[in-house]
C-alpha cells in the first residue's frame, strides 16, 4: 500500500510512518520544513516538502499520484492562534480532498478530535474553540466529498506505550488514548475499507485493535 501523510512531521504521523514501514508499505510524509526530512527516513517513510498553507490543487494532487490513501494528520500545532486553526487544521484538510479527488485517490482517513459536536460553551479560550470549529468544518467538508472517508476523533492524547485495547464506537465516552495506539488503528482503518463512511471516537479500552474494527463493521 502506497499511503500519503499530511502533517508527515507530527507524533502520530511519524509512528503510523513506522507501522507501515513494518508492514512493507510505502509511507510518503508531507512537510512543510525541509529540515525534518531526515526525521521521516528514520521512521521508513519519504520525505515530499509541501506547504499545504502554500501549495494549490494541482501541486499537491501530483503529489498523491499512485497513492493508495490519503491520511490527514496536520495541524497547526500548540502556540499557533485562531487563524491558522482555520488555515491548517480545516483549510490544509480540504485541499487535501481536493487534491484526493483530483488525483483518483479514494481513500481518505482524517484525523480528528473528540468534542467538536458541540458548541464551544462561554468562556472556552478562543483558540481552543477555534480549533473545534476548524476541526468540524474539515469533517462536514470532506465527508461531503465523493470519497471514501473514515474520520477518527480520539480523546486526549498522551505518549504512553501503546496497550493494543480500544474503545472505537460513534460515541466513546471521555478518556485518552496513547498516539502510539491511535497510529496502530489507523494503520488497521487503512485495511479496513468497510470502515469508509464511519465517524469513530477513540480512547484506551479493553478491546483489541482488530476486534473493536471488526465490530463497528458488523
Amino acid at each position: 500500500m502506497r499511503v500519503v501523510i499530511a502533517g508527515g512531521h507530527g507524533k502520530i504521523a511519524k509512528l503510523l510512518e513506522r507501522e507501515l514501514a513494518g508492514r512493507g508499505d510505502t509511507a510518503l510524509g508531507l512537510i512543510r520544513n525541509p529540515d525534518h526530512a531526515a526525521a521521516l527516513r528514520a521512521a521508513g517513510a519519504e520525505p515530499v516538502v509541501c506547504d499545504l498553507e502554500h501549495t494549490d490543487v494541482d501541486t499537491l494532487a501530483a503529489h498523491l499520484a499512485g497513492a493508495d490513501a490519503v491520511v490527514f494528520a496536520a495541524g497547526a500545532g500548540p502556540g499557533s492562534g485562531a487563524a491558522r486553526k482555520d488555515t491548517v487544521d480545516r483549510g490544509a484538510a480540504v485541499l487535501l480532498a481536493d487534491a484526493a479527488v483530483r488525483a483518483g485517490v479514494r481513500r481518505y482517513l482524517l484525523v480528528s478530535s473528540m468534542g467538536v459536536d458541540d458548541a464551544p460553551t462561554e468562556g472556552t479560550d478562543e483558540v481552543w474553540a477555534a480549533y473545534l470549529r476548524a476541526k468540524k468544518a474539515a469533517e462536514d467538508d470532506v465527508t461531503g466529498r465523493d470519497l471514501d472517508v473514515t474520520v477518527l476523533r480520539p480523546g486526549r492524547l498522551t505518549d504512553d506505550e501503546p496497550e493494543g485495547r480500544i474503545t472505537l464506537a460513534r460515541h466513546a465516552g471521555g478518556g485518552a488514548i496513547s498516539r502510539a495506539d491511535v497510529a496502530r488503528v489507523l494503520l488497521a482503518l487503512l485495511y479496513a475499507p468497510g470502515t469508509a463512511g464511519h465517524t469513530l471516537e477513540l480512547v484506551g479500552g479493553d478491546t483489541p485493535i482488530a476486534d473493536a474494527i471488526k465490530a463497528v463493521t458488523d
